[in-house]
Formats: structure tokens, sequence, C-alpha cells
């Protein structure tokens, strides 16, 4: 441990919202920043303890970005310190996410705003595939977990199957197969390395042991977390007893489902958000999904926020208030709510055995498991989102227990499929940013429709 004046609650204050304006580009990105101010800069913990928080993190459902910020943060000031770093990780995309629903209900069908939206939707699909890639690389590592991937997207391609039958399938075949001592199903090292630059336990502020003997901050880790668990379903409980019908009824508790089987990240359960939220509920339309991810894209904050755009836009159609803008940014604070006040709950309730839990040979492979599982997800929602980018016209076919979407071959959107080309070639090809796509996607869409031709 070295020498340097433990920093007050302020100070980790000014930290946290700085992390939180710079955390742009998913889950990597933000990780990565985190990394570079808490371990390379200021040395408050080292590569060790951070990987050990990461790997913790990734057990749980919801964003490990965010749920990492918590942990951190209750590593250095308890229950205040989680709550202060959780809430400011996700409070800038909060107010972006909502501002841009706002400008997006009231002026979508405008032409610049539409012509935005119309390149952003190109550079997601890039982005998406991106996705499918790179968690393909990580997680399947032999052929059973290709196996896994492979059953995955057929039974949500093929068969409609839920995201938690999927989720629960693959937990359940890891599970069975570590504690079958299958060699396919041992547990890898988990993440490499973060940063660039090695920086020891003993090194940092924490140190190599950071133990309160006294099991004070295990203590007030529980009450906080049965405290989260009370504020998230004490409100869906009312909800559903008071109006059972009503719209902020399907909104607490879709995304509270949600909030307990979010694993994979923000791209597996957005196919389950547009299994759901477009398919069943008709809170949007295939594209809107799309538009919704874009806005998460080019924000501070986890990616997981476009479920407020959802939460928002089902509202404004489906409250029938007289003010729908209102409904809708309850509607859109209701999302939010029950998406995050769980993953305080997770964060408070397993931290003080997040050391059992990380060596929990069994629940790791049931891990490794669902991660295969979710490359299979969101290859589907790659494809999903193509169907729905590059043909106006999309039709389902259903052979006995199969069901298709299949495109309108006439309908094809030949400039989304130009645009859709560029932004595949810039990531793939030519490796550039999240926000030089994205940004140069947007610029492309606007001049397109500004053009005539989108």
């Amino acid at each position: 441990m070295i020498s340097q004046p433990y920093p007050s609650l302020a100070e980790a204050a000014r930290v946290w919202a700085r992390i939180a304006a710079l955390s742009f580009g998913g889950p990597a990105g933000q990780i990565a920043v985190m990394h570079r101010i808490l371990v390379e800069e200021k040395r408050w913990l080292g590569d060790a303890r951070f990987l050990h928080g990461l790997n913790f993190c990734m057990l749980l459902p919801g964003p490990e970005a965010q749920q990492l910020a918590t942990y951190f943060g209750w590593l250095l000031h308890g229950v205040r310190g989680a709550l202060l770093a959780g809430l400011l990780f996700i409070a800038p995309g909060v107010l972006a996410i909502m501002a841009l629903s706002w400008i997006y209900a009231a002026f979508g069908e405008v032409g610049l705003v539409a012509g935005l939206f119309f390149g952003l939707k190109a550079a997601v699909l890039a982005i998406v595939v991106q996705a499918v890639v790179r968690v393909g690389k990580r997680a399947l590592k032999n052929r059973a977990m290709q196996a896994i991937a492979a059953a995955s997207f057929a039974a949500i391609f093929l068969f409609d199957a839920p995201f938690p039958a999927i989720v629960l399938g693959a937990a359940l075949i890891g599970w069975v197969g570590a504690k079958a001592g299958l060699d396919a199903f041992r547990p890898g090292g988990g993440h490499g390395a973060v940063g660039k630059t090695a920086v020891a336990d003993a090194q940092t502020l924490l140190g190599e042991e950071h133990i309160d003997t006294s099991g004070a901050a295990d203590r007030g880790a529980f009450k906080a977390g049965f405290g989260a668990l009370v504020l998230w379903l004490v409100p869906v409980g009312l909800l559903w007893m008071a109006a059972p019908d009503s719209v902020f009824t399907d909104i607490a508790v879709f995304f509270s489902k949600l909030a307990v089987l979010t694993f994979g990240g923000a791209y597996a359960v957005l196919a389950w958000v547009a299994q759901e939220a477009v398919g069943t509920y008709g809170w949007l339309q295939p594209g809107e999904m799309l538009d919704g991810l874009g806005m998460a894209e080019t924000t501070p904050g986890p990616l997981i926020m476009v479920l407020q755009f959802v939460g928002f836009m089902g509202a404004f159609r489906e409250a029938g208030w007289a003010m729908p803008l209102l409904a809708a940014t309850l509607g859109g604070l209701l999302a939010t709510w029950v998406t995050f006040a769980p993953c305080f709950a997770w964060i408070f309730l397993g931290a003080p055995w997040m050391e059992r839990l990380r060596r929990n040979t069994a629940l790791a492979a049931a891990l490794s498991a669902v991660t295969a599982a979710v490359v299979g997800v969101i290859l589907n929602l790659a494809l999903w989102f193509a169907l729905h980018v590059l043909w106006r016209e999309v039709s389902v076919r259903e052979w006995g227990p199969l069901s298709v979407d299949l495109p309108v071959m006439a309908s094809i959107d030949w400039a989304a499929l130009g645009l859709s080309v560029l932004a595949l070639v810039a990531v793939f090809r030519l490796r550039l940013g999240m926000v030089a796509v994205l940004g140069g996607a947007a610029l492309l869409g606007v001049a397109l429709r500004l053009a005539g031709l989108s």
C-alpha cells in the first residue's frame, strides 16, 4: 500500500463524474476509461483488484461497467461511495437520452432529424456486426461453445424462442458440463489485461488486502441491498395491483424481467427487447429500435440506456394521456428505474461474497456457456436489424413450428445498402473509431435526405 491521502467523498465524486463524462463506446471503452483513471492515473487500486472486480461483475445480470463503478465506489467509501459512483455513471446518459427522445418524438419526421437517424441506422448495423465478431472470438473457444452458439441462433431465429429460455438452457448446459468434468467447460482465465501499464496492488491506495475485520461494511452492504430490492419491487407490485392493464405496469414488469436476465450485455438484451417491444407490445417500429440504439451509442453511459427510449416511446403511444410527452417522460424514467435499481441490489448483496462466487468453477462454466449462447442471440439481432434497415418490407413465413422473417426483395433500400457497406468498410477495413463511424454515417444520412435519395 502506498502512502497517499485517502480521497474524500467530494474528490471521488469529481473523479466519478469525469469517468461518466468520458464513458462512450460501450462497455469495452467504458472499462478502459475506468482503468486508465483509477489504476494508471490515481493508483487507487491495482490491476489484479481491477480484474477481480470485473470478473465478479461479469457473473451478475446487468451492465458490467456501471456495476464495476458501483463496486469500486463501495470499496473506497462504502454504501455512499457505491451510490455516488453508480448514479453518476448513468446520470449523463439519462439526461442525454431523455433530451434526444423528446426531440425524436416531436421532430422525428422532420427532414434533417430523419436523415440523421437514417444514417445512424447503417452505422449501428455495422457496430452490431462488429460485436458479433468480438464476442465470438472471446467466447467460442471450442466446438462445444460453437454448438451452443449455433443452437441459440437457431432457437431464436427459426423458432422464436424466448430469450430467458435460451439463457437458462445455456447456463444449465454449462453447469452440468462443469460438474461432469468435461474439458470444454473448464473455466478460462477470464479477462486479460485492460491497460498498457501494469500496476501492482501493493503499489496502490487500497493495497493487496482491503478487508473490514469489523464486518460493518458487509452489514451496510446487505442493508443497502435489501433496501434496493424494496425500492425496486414495491413500486412494481403497487403498479401491478392498482393498474394491471396500464402501459406503465407493462413497462415496469417487462424491464424488471430484463434486469434479472440481462447476461451478455446490451446487444443480447436488445434481441429480447426487439422481440417483445416491437412484436408483442407494439411500442416501437423495427427501425425505431435502431434509432434508439444510435442514441445510446452516441451518448455517455451504458448502452442499456436505450431501454429508457423504449419505455419513453411505449408510454408516448399507449398511455392515452392528454399530454403524451409527460406520459412518455414518466415511462422512460420508470424503465430506467427498474433497470438500474436491481443493479445496485446485486452489487450490495454480492460484493461481500465476491471471492466465493468468483472461485465457483461450475458458476463460471455456466456463465461461459451463456456468453456462447449470447453470440447466437447477437447474430440474430444483427440479421434482424439488417432485414429492417436494408429492405422496406419484411414478411413472416411459417412452416409448422418454424417462423422466419424474410425480406421482400423488390423493396430493397439502395441508399441504406450503400451506407451500410461504407459503415462496414469503416469498421472492419479502416478500423475507424465508433465516434467517427457514427458521425460520418449521420452526416451522409442528412446529405442523402437533403438530396432526396432516402
